[in-house]
C-alpha cells in the first residue's frame, strides 16, 4: 500500500495487522460482570456492575383513607371558646339578676326600717315640743324689703 495523506476508510472489525497490539491484556474471567440499563436514546447500554446506578426503591403506599373536612383540634378548640363564651353570659344574666333581687329586697327593707321608725315614734309617744316660726317676707319698690317673724 502506497502511503497517502487521506484517511483510511472505517472498515468494520478489520484489524491492520502490520502494527502490533499494545496494551493490558484482560481475560474474561477476570472481567467485571456487566448488567445493561437504559440509554439516552431508549436503548439498552451495557455499564459494568460496580459503575450501575443504584435501584430506585419502590415508594411506599399511601394512606388514602379520607380526612376530615375539619381539624378535630380547631373544631374543640371552637366549641371551648363558644362554650366558655355562653357560660360566661349566662353568669352575668344570673349576677345582673342577683343584682336586681338585692335592689328589691334592699328597697323593700328601707321602707320596712322607715315604716318601723314611724310606727315606733307613733307607739312610743313621739310628742315632744314643737317649734313654730313664721316667717314674712314683704318686698317693696326700690329695693325695700320688710321682713317679720
Amino acid at each position: 500500500m502506497k502511503p497517502t495523506n487521506l484517511p483510511d476508510q472505517y472498515r468494520r472489525y478489520v484489524i491492520d495487522a502490520s502494527e502490533p497490539l499494545t496494551g493490558t491484556v484482560e481475560l474474561a474471567s477476570e472481567r467485571e460482570p456487566v448488567v445493561y440499563v437504559p440509554g439516552a436514546y431508549s436503548d439498552m447500554v451495557a455499564v459494568r456492575k460496580s459503575q450501575a446506578p443504584a435501584r430506585i426503591e419502590a415508594t411506599p403506599a399511601r394512606d388514602l383513607t379520607p380526612q376530615p373536612l375539619f381539624d378535630p383540634v380547631a373544631q374543640r378548640l371552637l366549641a371551648a371558646g363558644l362554650g366558655g363564651g355562653a357560660l360566661f353570659w349566662g353568669g352575668g344574666q344570673f349576677l345582673a339578676g342577683a343584682s336586681q333581687f338585692v335592689s328589691a329586697l334592699s328597697g323593700a327593707g328601707a321602707l320596712l326600717f322607715f315604716l318601723a321608725l314611724a310606727g315606733a315614734r307613733a307607739v312610743l309617744g313621739g310628742r315632744g315640743s314643737t317649734y313654730e316660726q313664721h316667717t314674712h317676707i314683704h318686698q317693696k319698690w326700690l329695693g325695700r324689703t320688710n321682713i317679720h317673724h
